[in-house]
């Protein structure tokens, strides 16, 4: 399918908004839209960032021919959005954060393709975070201006992590853009509004298990000294358990696999720092991979026990 903007501009701007919606792995423009509002709701900067990545993501899909249908389904710009408000969440705007903006929506878009083309399992969001990662040590290297992130006392108790884990998938921590981001999800469908509420739950309990305010670890995402206690707030601990919630729910009718993915997740959200890389959402595709790799493993071994897909 070629890009014939002046014939269907409209099914370009539906396509975009459901590559936003993709996100959380909604295939549905409204829901897009509300989660493109929640981010601005908290962040003007970062939404044009989203939405200018979804739209570069399409754009990018459609002049080199890429499926159709995955192509309307908003599959190349889930990835292209979460670089474009990730490059403006760690540095500031200007010519040569822009240009790693744009160069890294499309390359995100292009590693997506090679990415779906290539490896025989679900690569999630994969390739924004290597994408992501390789625009952090450019911007790191050329010197642009980072986007200041220090610690500082949280006026909430733990339990606001569980509302801020659903908005920190993109970034945010304000209450008002995790409504916006349940909403959208509910649109679409409310199970995943549910299984993204609980991931976000669990997400903070765990981390609560072993949080103090006086014990201090790096921020999975601003790589600063943080109390536990902050970052359970922030939610810092429950925005990769929701995304392992929705993708295991739709691989498998289970409660088990799903439970499994968010304990997962959230171990390995401290992990990733210790290697002098943004968490992002590696926690998240490192865990749904090992929980479906399990279940390959017990289907070889035990294929009268295979349990049907979602």
């Amino acid at each position: 399918m070629s890009w014939q903007p002046d014939r269907d501009p409209m099914a370009f701007v539906r396509e975009s908004f459901r590559g936003i919606g993709q996100v959380f792995f909604q295939e549905n423009a409204a829901t897009g839209a509300l989660f493109a509002l929640g981010i601005a709701w908290s962040s003007p900067l970062m939404a044009g960032g989203a939405v200018v990545g979804a739209f570069l993501g399409t754009a990018a899909a459609r002049l080199l021919k890429f499926d159709a249908s995955e192509t309307s389904a908003g599959i190349y710009g889930f990835n292209a959005a979460l670089v474009g408000i990730a490059s403006l969440f760690f540095f500031k705007p200007g010519v040569a954060s822009l240009s790693l903006l744009i160069v890294g929506c499309l390359a995100a878009t292009l590693l997506t393709r090679l990415a779906r083309s290539r490896a025989p399992f679900p690569t999630y969001t994969a390739p924004f975070v290597v994408t992501t990662w390789v625009v952090f040590f450019l911007g790191t290297a050329m010197g642009v201006e980072r986007v200041a992130h220090a610690g500082g006392a949280i006026p909430y108790g733990p339990w606001i992590g569980a509302v801020h884990g659903v908005s920190q998938v993109m970034f945010q921590a304000d209450v008002w853009t995790a409504a916006l981001f349940l909403l959208g999800i509910a649109v679409n469908d409310r199970r995943h509004a549910a299984w993204v509420l609980a991931g976000s739950v669990v997400g903070m309990l765990v981390g609560c298990w072993h949080a103090d305010a006086a014990s201090q670890l790096l921020d999975p995402e601003s790589l600063v000294d943080r109390s536990m206690y902050e970052k359970v707030a922030l939610g810092l601990y429950g925005y990769n358990a929701p995304l392992a919630a929705v993708a295991l729910a739709l691989w498998r009718r289970s409660l088990i696999a799903p439970l499994l993915g968010m304990l997962l997740s959230v171990l390995l959200t401290d992990l990733v720092p210790m290697l002098g890389l943004p968490a992002l959402t590696a926690p998240f595709v490192l865990a749904t991979w090992i929980v479906l790799a399990l279940g390959r493993l017990e289907a070889a071994l035990h294929p009268e026990r295979a349990v049907p897909a979602a």
